[in-house]
């Protein structure tokens, strides 16, 4: 070999040797390991941003609160790492819920990832995130919790995927924009709910005065009602969403009378007091019942008598509904039904 090309390599490997040494390491990013009997929050607490906490098979009596961006939660499967309440005074247990992913208006939460487990019990939500951004939810099983299985508020870019919302006292599934003070809708800049079941809650999915957001390829069965869409007279209105290539089945089950809801049975998809919202390709069938919002795709002004504008309800396969497949009980006249499948429709004329 030359002198010149001994030079060549000798620079080469140099200048290798410098890249890797500026080069962020991948190592740098911690996996705290949990195991039965030790505490959760205690490796959350250890956790710095890019860091995971895995969490192996068993049963854990203990809430955990999150506080600090990109972190990961993981399970080791949903129904294999499960968390039930337990004896902690911390304030997510204080205030009965599972998991609280907090952040603050001027520094949201952000990337912060919960998969692969099961929340039990919890008297109020089984997960609750407040002011999070690009918050990801995949793989969680929710059930029996007193209020919310997967909850948020002021949040946007969510992805709730591929979970499990089973047996909850209200919804499965609860995205709003604030639940404590009266304001106009909220963008929530893309946020995405996908592939989940809700099964034997209140309500499948209730998306409260938000903007901007898309419900899709969900399954929802076994609900007094599946998907509510709530929207109120405030500025700027809910709406501008997308509800698309749901299955909505036999949501039959019986729930009383609320000071806000008549009761609740045999309900599919609820637009109330939206606007500019598309309703597509949805397959709704077998939904039963005698209360004033029962049928498959059902407009109802809302509680405070705001109207439903600009919705576009098309291409869904709505049969078996009772007491109509389609159902458009507002006085607004700029809602348009086109090209659905149906047999029965209030008014007549709408199949």
């Amino acid at each position: 070999m030359t002198k010149r090309h001994l030079t060549y390599l000798a620079c080469t490997a140099a200048i290798v040797a410098s890249g890797l040494a500026a080069a962020p390491s991948a190592d740098h990013r911690s996996v705290h390991r949990v195991t039965p009997g030790q505490s959760i929050q205690k490796a959350v607490d250890a956790a710095e941003p890019g860091d995971t906490v895995l969490i192996a098979p068993g049963t854990y009596k203990e809430s955990v609160s999150i506080t600090v961006s990109d972190v990961t939660l993981r399970g080791s499967g949903a129904g294999r790492t499960v968390l039930v309440p337990g004896t902690g005074k911390d304030a997510c247990a204080e205030a009965g819920n599972g998991i609280c992913i907090t952040g603050t208006d001027k520094e949201p939460l952000e990337d912060v990832s919960v998969r692969s487990l099961t929340l039990r019990g919890y008297e109020k939500n089984g997960l609750w995130a407040t002011r999070t951004e690009k918050l990801e939810v995949r793989g969680v099983t929710s059930e029996k919790n007193g209020q919310w299985g997967i909850a948020e508020e002021r949040s946007v870019r969510s992805l709730l995927s591929h979970n499990v919302a089973r047996d909850n006292g209200d919804a499965g599934l609860f995205v709003s924009n604030t639940i404590d003070t009266e304001e106009g809708a909220r963008d929530a800049d893309g946020t995405v709910i996908r592939d989940n079941r809700m099964l034997g809650n209140r309500i499948g999915v209730t998306v409260r005065r938000l903007r901007n957001l898309s419900v899709e390829r969900n399954e929802a069965t076994g609900n007094c009602a599946a998907v509510f869409v709530v929207g109120d007279e405030s500025t700027p209105r809910a709406g501008d969403l997308s509800v698309t290539r749901n299955h909505i089945h036999a949501n039959n089950k019986h729930c009383a009378a609320t000071p806000r809801l008549p009761f609740l049975q045999g309900s599919g998809i609820v637009l109330t007091g939206a606007e500019d919202t598309v309703v597509a390709r949805n397959r709704v069938e077998n939904n039963q019942g005698t209360s004033p919002l029962s049928g498959g795709i059902v407009l109802f002004k809302s509680f405070v008598g705001a109207v439903n504008e600009r919705n576009d309800i098309r291409d869904n396969l709505v049969t078996g509904n009772s007491p109509a497949d389609l159902a458009n009980r507002d006085t607004a006249t700029t809602n348009t039904f086109r090209g659905n499948t149906c047999t029965l429709s209030e008014p007549a004329g709408m199949c």
